[in-house]
């Protein structure tokens, strides 16, 4: 009698790593940290410019709230079709015109003399950098064991919050020196100099040639978990996705985390200046204290410590939940900053909640390839990365109607924690156990 799951035959070399395994897989792994981290530039740089686009415009924070949100409005429509696009075509091809498309929004974003033109780069950098996080995570599915999942998507995600430690006070001397236009054009071009890089380096594993036989094994050294008499996966639909609890659990968890996050990457500076009365300078390099908190947190315990006590043989499921679900509960330190006085206590509280969260973040964005059925991480990606945009929509828009209303970040902060609440309780109670969900392949007529 056949047994229900099949695996191909392997080395021993692929059972566990060793030493002398090969590490190109690695390689993949800092390429798509680098493309986080490059865009990343190209969403901070308005948080930088906000003094100077507020003047060049003539616009008020309400305006500057919804200027933006407004890639996250492409950003979020492209979601679905992106992730269906990825299931289709790869990584590979979707990445590249990705990345040639968010470079030219940077440029467009420079040159604009209106502030319609300035909207439209920001909706056009929406659209290129719609694939960057599901492909991410399509790509680490496709190079890395799921045992080893947690530190490689920890480098693409920590570079989301190393970015904001670097781009801030660069950006901010780019602004002071040369003036925002600068800012939009450094990023640019170097857009332009990682997708050269991305178009000559990324293949997935079964098309790059100098990937090893046995770091292949090693890759694929799991089970299909399919009866061998099943017919070919096929990848479900969005709305099968949608119908599931864990995709529902999945989305509302991730969107909290979220709402904090792009609360924190527009408005940080213009808080700690205008809240805590500190000069434009000085904003822009605290505003990197919590995000480099943010990005050892990341590392250290979503990627590296995950994987160690994994590796140890600690249940995999139990222990993403711990992390997941404690860390998105620091979170609500939030509430802190609320009622700081000084920039010493504001960085404190902050830095405690966005840690806390970015401890999360690698297990959020392992989840789709760990729970999707198979050839749905695509999609599953983009569901859990459209609800992130409603996020990145609400937060500077919200944020920027309460101060102007009530001329503080307390109120913004409190809706934020609010939030958190709602996402703690969906990982717990309609996320569940880290299992995939079911193919339900249909039979052949």
């Amino acid at each position: 009698m056949r047994p229900a799951s099949i695996r191909s035959p392997r080395s021993a070399a692929a059972a566990e790593p060793s030493l002398d395994l090969p590490r190109r897989r690695w390689r993949i792994a800092w390429l798509l940290g680098l493309g986080v981290f490059i865009s990343y530039l190209d969403r901070i740089n308005l948080s930088v410019a906000h003094t100077a686009l507020i003047s060049s415009f003539a616009i008020s924070d309400v305006t500057f709230g919804y200027l933006s949100a407004a890639y996250n409005w492409t950003y979020m429509f492209c979601q679905i079709p992106v992730g269906m696009l990825l299931d289709r075509f790869g990584v590979r091809l979707v990445s590249r015109i990705g990345a040639v498309i968010w470079s030219t929004a940077s440029f467009a974003a420079a040159l604009t003399p209106s502030l319609a033109g300035f909207f439209a780069a920001r909706f056009l950098l929406g659209v290129g950098e719609a694939p960057l996080f599901p492909a991410n995570a399509k790509a680490i599915g496709r190079w890395f064991p799921s045992k080893d999942r947690s530190l490689p998507t920890g480098l693409f995600d920590g570079a989301s919050k190393f970015s904001n430690v670097v781009g801030v006070p660069f950006l901010g001397y780019v602004l002071l020196r040369l003036g925002w236009r600068w800012c939009f054009s450094v990023t640019g071009i170097v857009s332009l100099l990682y997708f050269a890089l991305f178009y000559k380096v990324y293949r997935d594993p079964e098309d790059d040639p100098g990937l090893s036989s046995v770091e292949r094994e090693y890759i694929q050294s799991e089970p299909l978990d399919l009866p061998e008499s099943a017919p070919s996966p096929v990848g479900r639909s969005a709305s099968y996705l949608l119908a599931q609890r864990k995709v529902i659990g999945l989305a509302l968890g991730s969107g909290a985390y979220n709402y904090v996050f792009y609360l924190l990457l527009a408005w940080l500076p213009s808080y700690l200046s205008s809240a805590l009365h500190i000069d434009s300078m000085h904003s822009f390099l605290y505003t990197g204290v919590p995000w480099l908190i943010a990005t050892i947190a990341d590392l250290l315990v979503g990627g590296w410590l995950v994987n160690k006590l994994i590796a140890q043989g600690r249940d995999e499921g139990r222990v993403r939940r711990v992390v997941l679900i404690a860390g998105t509960a620091l979170g609500l330190c939030i509430l802190g900053a609320a009622r700081a006085h000084s920039a010493g206590q504001a960085l404190l509280w902050i830095s405690i909640s966005i840690g806390g969260l970015s401890a999360a973040a690698p297990i959020t964005w392992s989840l789709p390839s760990l729970i999707a059925p198979r050839e749905s991480v695509g999609t599953l990606g983009g569901i859990m990365n459209m609800s992130n945009q409603i996020s990145g929509i609400a937060a500077p828009i919200v944020t920027g109607y309460v101060v102007t209303a009530f001329h503080s970040f307390a109120w913004a902060f409190g809706i934020s924690a609010a939030y958190l609440l709602v996402g703690i309780a969906a990982y717990a109670f309609l996320l569940g156990p880290i299992e995939r969900i079911p193919e339900q392949i249909p039979a052949k007529a």
